[in-house]
């Protein structure tokens, strides 16, 4: 029995709808794996912190390798299933042709399942662990869900139980897999003592030849963990604030033990004025600050760089302490 040619035009044009869709996906993941790698920060507007945050988390990486890394392989697979069928038009025949047709619309359909349901386990990491929103993650994920729809509308499938099945099969085998590989990441230990990992020591000399640039100061260029970024929020959260100075060097130390990322959540004001470095911003004379950086923390004042274990103990902290840089002095 020869099956009727569909005249649904989603049908005609589903391939090519999955295959641009998993074009803007490999370049979407492609970017974020080369910022990854080159250890750049994520250009994403105002939602650069939040993407940032989600770039340097545990759940970025998986087995050593950039999570965005396997994003990009998977969007181009999905490519390459969708154009293969054109690629072979007419240089092969009818019945292989068809085989071809088959056998690609399965890897489109088993890939699809499984990119949205890992898809949908980070767009519950995003929201309820790292807690913030990153542009990125959130179209990844959109992207994924588009081309199962795709996949499932764009063909006259001739057994529709083949889908619930492969759905099945596929959804059970990913979720689980993941939830494999992300087994005990993020946990926050409720003590001090966390797993200890190798630090860093930051230790930071001021030269003629690396000036502060006027109101900014020194480029941060440490990467933050989930601990420091965990630690910054809690500090903002309670209403700590410390007050710094852009050419203060001990200030720029504190900004390094931080981390980029997380430092964009520490609640600061920059006393200095960026045309009269010795001229203190009215704030921070009402606030009685004499020297830099300077942290007041539950109604206490706390003088110099702080350690972020001594943040930690003195603010109440108690989530994960497995930062990655200590202070040498």
């Amino acid at each position: 029995m020869i099956r009727r040619r569909s005249n649904f035009w989603i049908h005609r044009f589903s391939r090519l709808l999955i295959a641009g869709i998993a074009s803007c996906g490999a370049l979407i993941t492609g970017y974020l794996t080369f910022v990854k790698l080159s250890g750049k920060q994520v250009g994403c507007g105002i939602s650069a912190a939040g993407c940032n945050s989600v770039l340097t988390s545990p759940w970025a990486e998986i087995f050593t390798q950039p999570l965005t890394l396997f994003g990009f392989l998977a969007y181009f697979s999905m490519m390459v299933f969708a154009v293969t069928p054109f690629i072979f038009k007419g240089r092969v025949t009818k019945e292989q042709h068809q085989k071809i047709e088959n056998l690609t619309w399965t890897f489109l359909l088993i890939g699809s399942i499984s990119m949205t349901v890992f898809s949908g386990y980070l767009m519950y990491v995003l929201f309820s662990q790292i807690q913030t929103a990153c542009p990125y993650c959130i179209a990844s994920a959109l992207f994924s869900l588009t081309m199962l729809v795709l996949t499932i509308v764009g063909r006259a499938w001739e057994d529709i139980g083949q889908i619930f099945f492969t759905a099945i099969i596929v959804g059970m085998v990913t979720l689980i897999g993941t939830l494999g590989i992300y087994n005990g990441v993020g946990d926050a230990p409720t003590t001090a003592k966390s797993p200890v990992q190798e630090r860093r020591a930051i230790s930071f000399i001021l030269t003629r030849e690396n000036p502060p640039q006027p109101g900014i100061g020194w480029e941060v260029t440490t990467t933050s963990g989930a601990a420091e970024i965990a630690l910054a929020r809690h500090l903002k959260e309670i209403g700590a604030k410390e007050y710094i100075a852009w050419w203060c060097p001990h200030c720029h130390e504190q900004k390094l033990l931080f981390g980029y990322v997380a430092y964009q959540e520490v609640p600061h004001t920059d006393c200095a004025d960026a045309d009269n470095p010795n001229e203190q911003k009215p704030e921070c004379k009402k606030a009685g600050i004499q020297s830099y950086p300077t942290w007041k923390i539950k109604g206490k004042t706390y003088m110099g760089a702080q350690s972020l274990e001594e943040l930690a103990k003195i603010s109440g902290y108690t989530g994960s302490t497995n930062f990655k840089y200590y202070l040498r002095r």
